[in-house]
C-alpha cells in the first residue's frame, strides 16, 4: 500500500483517538505527512515488515513497532530499525533500477511480472473462458 495512503489513514485515526505506528520504507514521505509514530526500516519497498521468508526478522520488527506504539514520548517520533538489508550498502543502486539490468534481465522480469498478474487475474475472476 502507499506510504502517503497510510499515514493519512494514520493521521486520520489518530485524530478520531486511535492510536497508530506507520512502518515503511519511505522515511521522505511517511515523515513529510507528519505521523505521530513511524517505525522506519531501511529496506527495500514492501519489505517494511522484515525481510521476505525471515519469521525472526519480521517478529523483531512487530516487537519493535508495538514498543514505539507504547512508549513515543512525543508527536512526530520517528525510529530506525537497527536491522540492516544487506552488509553491502550498493542493494540501494541494484535494487529496481533498470539501468542496472541486461536486456535478457528486464526481458524475464517483464515476463514474470505479467505471469504473476494473470494468476491475480485468475484468482480474482476464475478461470477464463473461450
Amino acid at each position: 500500500m502507499c506510504h502517503q495512503t497510510v499515514s493519512l489513514a494514520a493521521r486520520h485515526l489518530e485524530a478520531n483517538g486511535i492510536s497508530t505506528i506507520v512502518l515503511g520504507c519511505a522515511k521522505d514521505i511517511v515523515e513529510h505527512c507528519g505521523v505521530p509514530r513511524f517505525l522506519f526500516s531501511d529496506f527495500p519497498l514492501g519489505n517494511a515488515a522484515g525481510r521476505p521468508k525471515d519469521p525472526a526478522s519480521q517478529a523483531f520488527t512487530l516487537e519493535l513497532a508495538l514498543r514505539v506504539l507504547e512508549t513515543a514520548p512525543v508527536a512526530r517520533t520517528t525510529v530506525q530499525s537497527p536491522l540492516r538489508w544487506s552488509a553491502d550498502p550498493s542493494w540501494k543502486l541494484d535494487y529496481s533500477n533498470i539501468d542496472r539490468l541486461s536486456p535478457e534481465e528486464i526481458q524475464r522480469r517483464r515476463e514474470e511480472f505479467d505471469r504473476q498478474k494473470e494468476i491475480a487475474k485468475t484468482a480474482r475472476y476464475g478461470p477464463a473462458t473461450k
